[in-house]
C-alpha cells in the first residue's frame, strides 16, 4: 500500500523536486490527522489552483519518485485536508481484504439496517461482483482528461488542486492518507481502497478528485450493456448507498442507465 521510501520528506528541503526529478509549483507538505500531526507528510498540497495539463505533466518522474497525483477540492465548508479529519490509525491493508468479500459484508449490513421490508435493492441476498470489462481506453489517458476537464474553468469542484501522495498504486489513496469522506457508512478507508483496486482491474477506474465528503472515479472500461450496467449498479450500492439514494434515479435499473452505462465518470457521495 505504502511505499517503503517516502519521498515526500525531501520536498522540504527541495520545495521544486528537482533532486526527485520534478518542477512543482509551490506547495505545502500536509501531515495533520484527527490523531495529530502523523510524523511524516500524508501528501504534498499545491497552493494554486489546477490547470489543464497539469496532472499529466512529469508523469514518469512522479511514478519515478513513488508519488501518486490526485486533485483534491480545497474550496468546500472544510477547506483543505486538514480541516478533514484524516485518520491514519488502525487501519486494514487493501491487500489484506477480498473485494467480494467486503463488498457482501456491506451489503448485508445495509439489509439488517433496514429491518422488515429492506427497500430495493437491498432485500435480496449479495449477488456477487459484476464480471470484467475489456478497456477501450488507456486508464492513465482517460484520467489525465477527467483531470483536465474537472482544472477547467467549467468544472463543479470549487477549488481543486493538484496534490501527490506517497503510494504504489492509485486505488490505495483513501488507505494512504486516512480519508474519512465516507465515515456514517465505511470507518475504515482500507476497505474503499480494497474495492477501488477491484474496479481499477475490472473496468480501469482511477481515483481523479476527492472531496471531504465525495471521490470522482475515471473509467475507462465502463459497462456497456444494461446487464453489466445493473451488476456494477449492485456494487455501487454496497459501497456507497447514500449516492444511489440520492441519485434522481433511485431505482436500480435507472441508475444503472443514467449513471453506469458507458460513463467515463463515477461520482460517490457520502453524507
Amino acid at each position: 500500500m505504502v511505499l517503503d521510501t517516502n519521498n515526500l520528506p525531501r520536498l522540504a528541503t527541495d520545495p521544486s523536486g528537482r533532486a526527485l526529478g520534478l518542477d512543482l509549483p509551490a506547495g505545502r507538505l500536509l501531515d495533520e490527522t484527527y490523531q495529530g500531526p502523523w510524523g511524516e507528510p500524508l501528501m504534498w498540497l499545491a497552493d494554486a489552483r489546477a490547470v489543464p495539463g497539469q496532472w499529466s505533466a512529469q508523469g514518469a518522474a512522479r511514478r519515478a519518485a513513488g508519488l501518486v497525483p490526485v486533485l483534491v477540492d480545497v474550496g468546500g465548508p472544510l477547506g483543505d485536508p486538514e480541516g478533514w479529519d484524516l485518520m491514519c490509525g488502525n487501519l486494514s491493508y487493501p491487500e489484506d481484504l477480498g473485494d467480494d468479500e467486503m463488498l457482501a459484508i456491506l451489503w448485508e449490513e445495509i439489509r439488517e439496517g433496514r429491518a422488515e421490508g429492506a427497500v430495493a435493492p437491498f432485500d435480496v441476498p449479495w449477488p456477487g461482483l459484476a464480471g470484467a470489462v475489456p478497456p477501450d481506453a488507456d486508464p492513465d489517458a482517460q484520467a489525465a482528461e477527467i483531470a483536465d476537464a474537472l482544472s477547467g474553468s467549467g468544472s463543479w469542484l470549487k477549488e481543486p488542486r493538484l496534490a501527490l501522495v506517497p503510494t504504489d498504486r492509485n486505488a490505495d489513496i483513501p488507505a494512504a492518507i486516512g480519508w474519512t469522506g465516507s465515515l456514517n457508512h465505511v470507518d475504515d478507508p482500507g476497505i474503499l481502497s480494497a474495492v477501488l483496486r477491484s474496479w481499477e482491474e475490472r473496468f480501469g477506474t482511477r481515483l481523479v478528485a476527492l472531496t471531504a465528503d465525495r471521490i470522482v472515479l475515471s473509467v475507462a472500461a465502463p459497462p456497456t450493456t444494461a446487464e453489466q450496467a445493473e451488476a456494477v449498479a449492485v456494487e455501487h450500492a454496497a459501497f456507497c448507498p447514500d449516492g444511489l439514494a440520492r441519485s434522481r434515479h433511485g431505482a436500480l435499473d435507472d441508475y444503472a442507465a443514467h449513471e453506469i452505462l458507458g460513463r467515463r465518470t463515477w461520482v460517490h457521495h457520502w453524507d
